[in-house]
């Protein structure tokens, strides 16, 4: 049976970014992020609820996010979902789902961003996707309301 792990999610970073080095020369970036939501009730009434995510990001990806972000600013990321287990000193188990991001983009346009509302200016990894980075997405055709072609690096196998 085929399976698909992959997390799009674009909110507010909710704390100051901690970073991290682990012992073998690599870092760790720990990110919280609120995603909101806004809907409506069968009364009309209008809600939001706020989910919070807490989100790590490896190396070169870890670093330019702490580099270029911090507690308030809005970013867009993409990732995976990881289950942490483990046991405590008394021997009770816990779980936590989080997110590992593998690329991010800018959403707003402050001072170390770049790009607009769509994200396309600066930040990520320079290096290519395969460690995290982002890539620009390529510019829309004149016929905007047509779909567009995945890309070979779009297609998830």
């Amino acid at each position: 049976m085929a399976s698909y792990n992959k997390v799009l999610l674009m909110g507010n970073i909710t704390r100051d970014i901690e970073l991290k080095s682990i012992g073998s020369g690599n870092t760790v970036a720990n990110i919280g992020l609120a995603v909101n939501r806004r809907y409506t009730t069968q009364s009309g009434e209008r809600r939001e609820e706020v989910t919070f995510v807490d989100c790590e990001a490896w190396g070169k990806t870890g670093e330019n996010i702490a580099k270029f972000f911090s507690k308030g600013r809005p970013i867009f990321i993409e990732g995976r979902l990881k289950l942490d287990q483990w046991e405590d000193k008394e021997g009770k188990k816990h779980s936590r789902l989080r997110v590992v991001v593998e690329s991010f983009e800018f959403v707003d346009s402050k001072a170390g961003g770049g790009g607009g509302g769509s994200g396309g200016g600066g930040g990520g990894n320079s290096e290519g996707a395969p460690t995290g980075g982002w890539s620009k997405p390529a510019p829309r055709s004149a016929g905007a309301g047509q779909p567009e072609a995945m890309a070979p690096d779009d297609i998830p196998f």
